[in-house]
């Protein structure tokens, strides 16, 4: 019987067909809530078969402490960038992902932070909330110039919403259909700063890469059009966190929207948590019941083709 880690909250705490379909498949499984670090994941590993990861740190340390008896990771989400992939690849550990299921959810969470903060909504809450009826002016999204950092699956169903509400689009990415692009009205810029340029808005959907690390530094922030906000729905990292809060204390930067921080979950002190028009979510973006059910099926029958010897649905390496 393979014993199994499973980390993921999400999946844990959101009910669906997801949990029988695990039961079902006779897995030994052990379970944690995650992200976990490394320090946790080394002390768990060794005695396991398999992972059914969230966004645990899965480094090079860890996957040669779970070997010889670690066959495969199964990452529930399509981000990688807390797994050594190449690593793995090494060692011939194959790593599947669930392409494909959640760019829905996660394009409606995108508008969900835009709003908040275009118009104010979390501010004028605490306001009720408290007892006072004190009204601020917000802004509109029609008319605005929306620039969409990442063309995938993701950035494309946000152009499509941002079609919807009117505004204008310039994009920015190595992915790039121009049969999409002109179906939306949608500007290619050639580099981010040619998209800085002309956008008002600023959404982020791309990979955490050596390239996309700290792409939005204290230069790009400082160049900024006025009343510029940024959303992430993407990578904390993608952004320089002391610049950044930097940029929202000058009010260079009007604000920030994010669903994701350099350090999940963050400490007390994070200065993120203390920056004035900023508003965070805890990595939601695509924990709805309908995304987590669709999610966690790919992931769980990623993992039980791989022990019945069948292809999985998708593997993001190249093993033997």
């Amino acid at each position: 019987m393979p014993r199994i880690l499973l980390t993921t909250t999400s999946f844990q705490d959101t009910p669906g067909s997801h949990h029988a379909m695990l039961e079902a498949a006779g897995f030994e499984i052990l379970r944690e809530r995650g992200p976990l670090s490394e320090e946790t994941m080394l002390r768990l590993v060794g005695g396991l078969d398999g992972l059914l990861c969230g966004d645990d740190a899965i480094t090079a340390r860890v996957i040669e402490k779970a070997l010889p008896r670690l066959k495969v990771i199964s990452k529930y989400g399509i981000g990688l960038d807390k797994i050594d992939v190449k690593h793995a690849t090494k060692l011939n550990v194959p790593v599947l992902f669930t392409p494909g299921v959640n760019h829905t959810t996660v394009a409606e969470h995108t508008f969900a932070l835009l709003l908040a903060l275009q118009r104010r909504v979390v501010e004028l809450s605490n306001y009720v909330h408290a007892g006072s009826w004190k009204r601020v002016t917000g802004h509109e999204l029609m008319g605005s110039t929306l620039g969409i950092v990442g063309l995938g699956r993701i950035g494309k169903e946000v152009a499509l919403r941002a079609k919807a509400f009117g505004m204008n689009l310039v994009g920015y990415g190595n992915y790039w259909e121009d049969d999409f692009a002109a179906s939306v009205g949608l500007k290619r810029c050639k580099t981010i700063d040619e998209l800085i340029s002309q956008a008002n808005i600023i959404t982020l959907h791309t990979k955490l890469t050596d390239e996309t690390r700290g792409m939005f530094d204290a230069k790009r922030l400082n160049n900024l059009r006025p009343d510029t906000v940024i959303v992430n729905c993407a990578r904390g990292e993608i952004l320089d966190t002391a610049a950044l809060v930097a940029a929202l204390a000058s009010g260079k930067l009007a604000g920030y929207a994010a669903d994701v921080m350099d350090q999940e979950p963050p400490p007390a002190d994070h200065p993120l948590l203390k920056a004035k028009n900023c508003i965070i979510t805890p990595h939601v973006g695509s924990r709805t019941h309908e995304n987590v059910q669709r999610q966690a099926t790919m992931a769980v029958e990623n993992i039980v083709r791989f022990f019945r010897g069948e292809k999985p649905l998708a593997q993001a390496n190249v093993t033997k």
